[in-house]
C-alpha cells in the first residue's frame, strides 16, 4: 500500500473531492483524520473507511477551530504527514458587483485564509514529523477564469500561488507543497458555477473541456494520491491540472 503508515487530514472531507480523497488515502493504508463543518458527514465517511479514522467538526475558517482539530488529529493518530486543503465554496455564477462584500469576506475566508491557519495549526507537525506533503486544491478558475465567477477565480489564483511561495520556504523541512487545479466536476458546487443547473449550461460548460466530461471525484482522488506519495518526491510547487485539456 502506497501510504502505509501515514497520517493525512483532510478538510472538506465529507462529500465530493473530499470525501473520495479520504476513501482514496485510507484503501492505500493511511489513516485519515475527515474534517468538515457536517460532522454527521464527516462521521458517516469515516465509518466507510477502509481502516480506523476520526471525524472532527470543523470551520477552516477560524483559526482556533482549525489548531483544534489538527492538535485532537495528533493526539489520536500520533502523527501528521499530508495535509489536504480541500475544502472550499463559491459565489453563484452571476456578474461580479451583484455579489456582496460579506459574500465576497466568506469566500476568501475558506478558500484563502484556511490555508493560513491550517498552516500555523499542521507545520509544527509536519516539523516534528521530519517532513511531509502539503496539498492544496485549486482549480483551473485560477489559471482560465469564466465571466461570472470573478472573485472565485482570484480566490483559487491566490491558492496556486501562495502553493508556489509555500513550496519554496518550506522545502528547508523537508515539507513539498502542491495543489491541484480540478476543472468543473460532478460535486455539490457544481450547480453554483453553473449559476443554473440546465441542460443548456452543462452542454456550454462541457464545450470549454476537450476531453468531453466534467471531472469526477475519482479523478481528483488518484491524482491527490500520486502527488502525495513517493512517487513525487522530486515534485513541489506544482499545480496539477486535472482538467481534460480545458487549460490548454
Amino acid at each position: 500500500m502506497r501510504l502505509a503508515g501515514k497520517v493525512a487530514v483532510v478538510t472538506g472531507g465529507a462529500s465530493g473531492f473530499g470525501r473520495a480523497i479520504a476513501e482514496r488515502f485510507a484503501a492505500e493504508g493511511a489513516a485519515v483524520a475527515v474534517l468538515d463543518r457536517d460532522r454527521a458527514g464527516a462521521e458517516r465517511v469515516v465509518a466507510g473507511l477502509a481502516r480506523p479514522g476520526l471525524a472532527l467538526s470543523c470551520d477552516v475558517a477560524r483559526f482556533g477551530e482549525v489548531r483544534d482539530a489538527v492538535d485532537a488529529a495528533v493526539a489520536r493518530l500520533g502523527r501528521l504527514d499530508i495535509v489536504v486543503n480541500n475544502a472550499g465554496i463559491s459565489h453563484r455564477n452571476r456578474p461580479m458587483l451583484e455579489v456582496g462584500e460579506e459574500e465576497f469576506d466568506r469566500l476568501f475566508a475558506v478558500n484563502v485564509k484556511a490555508i493560513f491557519n491550517m498552516a500555523h495549526a499542521a507545520v509544527p507537525h509536519l516539523r516534528a514529523a521530519g517532513g511531509g506533503v502539503i496539498l492544496n486544491v485549486g482549480s483551473t478558475a485560477g489559471i482560465r477564469p469564466r465571466p461570472g465567477l470573478v472573485w472565485y477565480n482570484a480566490s483559487k489564483a491566490a491558492v496556486h500561488g501562495l502553493t508556489k511561495a509555500m513550496a519554496v520556504e518550506l522545502a528547508q523541512d523537508r515539507i513539498r507543497v502542491v495543489a491541484l487545479a480540478p476543472v468543473a466536476g460532478e460535486t455539490p458546487l457544481l450547480a453554483t458555477f453553473l449559476g443554473e443547473d440546465t441542460p443548456e449550461r452543462r452542454a456550454q460548460f462541457l464545450a470549454t473541456i476537450p476531453w468531453g466530461r466534467f471531472s469526477t471525484p475519482n479523478d481528483i482522488a488518484q491524482a491527490a494520491l500520486f502527488l502525495v506519495g513517493e512517487e513525487a518526491e522530486m515534485i513541489t510547487g506544482a499545480v496539477l491540472e486535472v482538467d481534460g485539456g480545458r487549460c490548454i
